[in-house]
């Protein structure tokens, strides 16, 4: 299959795959990492039908619950090393900057059994063959990688947790229970809307405005005045400096060049499908 990924200009190049028929991205440089399986899912691959075509990974939709977890098989088994649907942790999104610390007794909360959380917009762990799953249709995630203490994290950061800051808290988080330093972290900002189709109103400009300096909006291209009172808001530009405050080295920060919004026949937007759609999911996980 030939497929077109319209790219972004002058960021870090993510790579399609398609593996058992299923077509994923990835970063370069996680893929170097030899204790980590990471991927981003597209629309490519599932088994779900209309407007969850194909590879819909959210059971909160409308879609019908085998075909959802007939798409988590197939995101398993490329994912390898035996795991299966018991082998995922999936967060419980709504915007927060609430990380979870995952364990063994979380494994299996998604697709195999209920969650017994809601607000949870991050997760961490260092337990081998887990699945970490955040949901994803126009915002962010953002994947951490601690190859000292071998230990993950996977966040959504979406205007409010990138305004509230979710990098620093899930590297706290890591800090706290892993000893991770933000130093030796490997970090990857995935697919989402970019700057240039992210219009946001004065109101949302105003929040997101508290959480920086002008200096900072301004140098780093993160807020950008359009006529109408209208603003594009650059959230990859804006989650790179949070990465950056909080102790991660630059060279470590792997930016993605594939926007949802851009890209609607093969990633699911928000801005262009609205409710009638699926969910995307980012994944990480620590090999045995």
């Amino acid at each position: 299959m030939d497929i077109q990924v319209k790219r972004c200009e002058g960021k870090g190049k993510m790579i399609v795959q398609t593996v058992k028929g299923v077509t994923y991205l990835t970063f370069p440089r996680l893929q170097e990492i030899d204790f980590i399986d990471h991927l981003f899912s597209t629309r490519l691959g599932g088994v779900s039908k209309g407007c969850y075509s194909e590879m819909n990974l959210s059971y909160t939709r409308g879609d019908e619950k085998d075909a959802v977890d007939e798409n988590y098989r197939r995101i398993a088994d490329v994912l390898g090393h035996g795991r299966t649907l018991d082998d995922f942790v999936l967060t419980f999104q709504t915007h927060t900057t609430n990380v979870m610390v995952v364990t063994e007794k979380d494994r299996g909360k998604g697709p195999a059994i209920a969650r017994d959380y809601t607000d949870i917009d991050g997760l961490v762990t260092n337990v081998p063959r887990i699945i970490l799953g955040t949901f994803h249709a126009d915002c962010p995630p953002i994947y951490f990688v601690d190859p000292v203490h071998r230990a993950i994290g996977l966040s959504h950061s979406g205007w409010k947790g990138t305004k509230g800051n979710i990098a620093a808290a899930t590297l706290a988080k890591m800090k706290e229970n892993y000893g991770t330093e933000p130093s030796d972290c490997i970090c990857a900002i995935g697919p989402s809307i970019c700057g240039p189709c992210y219009e946001i109103g004065e109101d949302v400009a105003t929040e997101f405005s508290e959480a920086y300096t002008e200096k900072e909006l301004m140098d780093n291209s993160i807020l950008v005045p359009y006529p109408n009172n209208k603003y594009r808001l650059y959230l990859w530009n804006a989650i790179k400096l949070c990465l950056k405050k909080a102790g991660v080295k630059e060279e470590n920060i792997s930016v993605t060049d594939v926007c949802t919004r851009c890209n609607p026949d093969f990633l699911f937007s928000h801005r262009v499908h609205h409710d009638e759609r699926g969910n995307l999911c980012a994944f990480l996980s620590i090999r045995e």
